[in-house]
């Protein structure tokens, strides 16, 4: 028997092929510069030993078009929400190597990668083998279950494998085909309308899509609320006192007010007391919780925090790491282990590493704690955790490195004691007012000691303070301040809004923001150690054109629509609806709301004329 297998990925091929081989691997070239063929053998639970060849695809080898007569220039913009789709071969030698190796198969194994897309491209791959052999059907296929390189996992994936998942494929197809429709119809208006008022170059092109623009959208309205923001004063009481050498400045519990007289009198009834009362002393232990398993967006957003990394650029670091063995697939929603996580496994390979080797032993030596669960679980990848040992110095480049010692430090972190302080607060009532000032004691860091990219430490401690203690004010003013504005958009910021209100997926947020940058819609701009994201003149025209539409219970610039979209996607996975229906619904939508642009089409630009000249 000889079973045909088509990874996603080169490396990915490279290495499921070395291990079910076990290193005995005959490797033949194929029409493609990238693509490579490994010739094995392989003894399947299901099938026994078995001839295998294993290849792979480079993503997407099929990709939608319209037909000659409706290609840009050849017909009305509109039409395209209707007109006939055809699917094009988009690789063809890649699409060409899998039907030849086919055509000598008897089954067709699936190793992309385990997520919607993985599915889709899995649907792919079939459609290439069964044009090179009509005997291979949809029924018969394996497909692998792997979200890691491991060994052991790798094994265990080609002796249980499951069934292409053809509801996630119907999930996939419909998100393209609205993808395409509305993407080509909006951009060619938008492009040559733009163009025709010289507000982009003749080679530019002003795409418009689905997740693109709610992405803009929210840049446009955190730097409106910045630009709007008005400062205004406010009025508040501070307070000093020293004991034993130590000055500790008290928080007044109202906060602020913006009635200045207001304010004013209730100070002048406290400076008729030169003495304030401690009237409560409070000591609790509190807690600093260690992190959750990490997700695809919690490592994006960290990565932009703590190393001023785009989210792109950290995506491309932990693929990289994953297709070299050395981290777990990282595209994943789920922020929890499974039960059968070796943690003990993972912590032998990590104890060799000078920086954090050896708490790593320490876990293995002391117990490790169990890690927190998250609520989230996509049901395809556990938490993103390191697999491999891999020194630093090995690795190609400063973002891989930054990443994996991040996942490293992180899982490390997961398995550790929360930290453990002691929080004393004392409470001063001067005259009628009362007041409060407050300090930390550390006592324990536990999993702060490795994961070091958190602070918490001791703050200055509060003097032996005794309750009814009667304490002279050395300080009491009453003091103005300003309400500030909000800061502009930070990646972080952008990424956790575009997550919160389901615009793209962990896995694609990262392109929308890359595409609407390369669109200069949007630019980044450094301020002190702070990266900033502003809407660029042609964004802000855009959204503001698109905004003056009023469109009937819809807005384009908002997360609304998508997000019913991403909900009604996942309706297909679970069953509950099927394509035609959500892609029926949903065209007709965008296609009342093309139709309005389209008659208006004079307000964007204007918007935009005004903004850009």
């Amino acid at each position: 028997m000889r079973v045909l297998c088509v990874a996603e990925k080169p490396s990915i091929a490279r290495a499921v092929a070395n291990i079910l081989g076990g290193g005995n691997v005959n490797m033949r070239e194929s029409n493609s510069k990238y693509i490579k063929n490994y010739d094995f053998s392989f003894n399947f639970a299901e099938a026994g030993n078995c001839e295998v060849t294993m290849t792979s695809v480079v993503g997407h080898i099929i990709r939608l078009e319209t037909k000659p007569e409706n290609r840009w220039g050849m017909c009305s913009h509109g039409k395209l929400f209707d007109c006939d789709l055809v699917e094009l071969v988009d690789k063809q030698d890649v699409f060409d190597n899998i039907s030849k190796e086919a055509a000598t198969a008897n089954k067709l194994m699936i190793w992309t990668d385990c997520d919607r897309e993985g599915e889709y491209i899995g649907f792919e791959i079939f459609k290439a083998a069964n044009k090179g052999n009509r005997r291979i059907q949809i029924a018969d296929i394996w497909r692998g279950k792997f979200s890691h390189l491991e060994r052991n996992h790798i094994i265990r994936a080609a002796n249980n494998p499951i069934r292409l998942d053809m509801k996630s494929v119907a999930a996939v197809a419909c998100r393209m085909e609205v993808d395409f429709r509305v993407g080509t119809s909006f951009t060619r208006l938008l492009t040559e309308s733009l163009r025709q008022h010289n507000l982009i170059e003749s080679k530019e092109v002003a795409s418009y899509g689905t997740c693109q623009f709610p992405t803009l959208g929210f840049i446009v309205d955190r730097y409106k609320r910045v630009k709007s923001f008005v400062p205004e004063a406010f009025w508040f009481i501070d307070v000093e006192v020293m004991k034993d050498g130590t000055k500790s400045g008290f928080n007044w519990t109202k906060g602020h007010f913006f009635d200045r007289l207001y304010v004013l009198c209730l100070y002048e009834r406290c400076l008729k007391h030169d003495f304030g009362t401690i009237v409560k002393l409070e000591s609790k232990p509190t807690t600093n919780w260690r992190p959750l398993p990490l997700t695809t967006v919690e490592l994006q957003k960290d990565c932009s925090r703590y190393f001023k990394m785009s989210a792109k650029r950290a995506l491309d670091a932990a693929e990289k790491l994953y297709n070299n063995g050395y981290i777990s697939y990282p595209r994943t929603e789920t922020d929890k282990y499974p039960p059968t996580m070796d943690f003990r496994g993972i912590f032998e390979k990590q104890k060799q590493d000078s920086r954090w080797g050896s708490y790593a032993n320490d876990l293995l030596s002391s117990g490790h704690q169990m890690p927190r669960n998250g609520s989230h679980d996509d049901k395809a990848h556990p938490a993103i955790h390191p697999v491999n040992y891999v020194n630093l110095a090995a690795l190609d480049n400063q973002d891989q490195r930054k990443v994996y010692e991040y996942v490293v430090r992180r899982f490390l972190a997961c398995c550790s004691k929360d930290a453990v302080g002691m929080s004393t607060t004392a409470t001063l009532k001067w005259g009628d007012e009362l007041f409060t000032a407050s300090g930390l004691m550390v006592l324990e860091r536990n999993y702060l000691d490795v994961f070091i990219y958190k602070k918490w430490e001791s703050s200055k401690q509060l003097p032996s303070f005794t309750e009814g203690e009667q304490i002279k004010i050395s300080s009491g003013k009453m003091k103005e301040g300003k309400t500030a504005p909000p800061n502009h958009m930070t990646e972080s910021e952008l990424i956790a809004l575009m997550d919160a209100n389901g615009i793209g997926t962990d896995a694609t947020i990262a392109e929308h923001i890359e595409k609407i940058l390369t669109r200069r819609y949007i630019a980044k701009q450094k301020v002190g150690k702070n990266e900033y994201i502003v809407p660029s003149k042609l964004g802000m025209g855009l959204i503001e054109g698109f905004d003056k539409l009023e469109f009937e219970n819809i807005s384009l610039s908002k997360p609304f629509l998508r997000r019913e979209l991403e909900k009604s996607l996942q309706d297909i996975v679970n069953g509950t609806k099927i394509k035609a229906e959500v892609f029926a619904q949903v065209k007709e939508v965008y296609k009342k709301a093309f139709a309005k642009s389209n008659e208006n089409i004079r307000v964007i630009t204007n918007e935009c004329q005004k903004l850009m000249r």
